[in-house]
């Protein structure tokens, strides 16, 4: 599948996203800041990517946290998984947020977040008086357990 990209004037010294192995899933998306970028602890910030996507009806982009910088940092996302709609055509932004205890720099080129395409399914919503019923039924919310027995 081809998904066509533009590459906007403050991203023009940038490579587009990219997966960086063979099986990734996602791609790596950049940090198309023009001066580094500092988040405080507890701080966010909105990053921008220097790209904007078209994507065919029927498929969305996701845009996920990169497990290192989470797992090192303390440096995730909010509202994760981001969503990019196929009929959205501005700049593909990222709001990083710092749960680390130390300030985190982000500089130009930095790859902040990956960017997975995936099918989505319209459905049609149909009122009813009873759901059939489970097992499980209204249980939730740790409701399967913690531990593997």
């Amino acid at each position: 599948m081809r998904i066509k990209v533009k590459r906007l004037p403050h991203a023009r010294d940038l490579p587009l996203p990219f997966y960086a192995t063979e099986h990734a899933s996602g791609m790596d998306l950049l940090a198309a800041v023009e001066e580094p970028l500092l988040i405080k602890p507890l701080g966010r910030a909105l990053v921008p990517t220097g790209i904007a996507v078209e994507l065919p009806p029927g498929f969305e982009a996701q845009v996920r946290p990169r497990s290192g910088l989470a797992l090192r940092h303390g440096v995730t996302l909010l509202n994760s998984p981001g969503t990019v709609d196929a009929d959205y055509r501005g700049e593909v932004k990222v709001i990083l947020v710092n749960l680390g205890q130390e300030d985190f720099l982000v500089r130009r080129g930095d790859r902040i977040a990956q960017l997975v395409v995936c099918q989505v399914v319209r459905v049609e919503l149909e009122e009813v008086e009873e759901l059939s019923t489970t097992g499980r039924a209204e249980r939730g919310f740790g409701s399967t357990g913690y531990y593997n027995i």
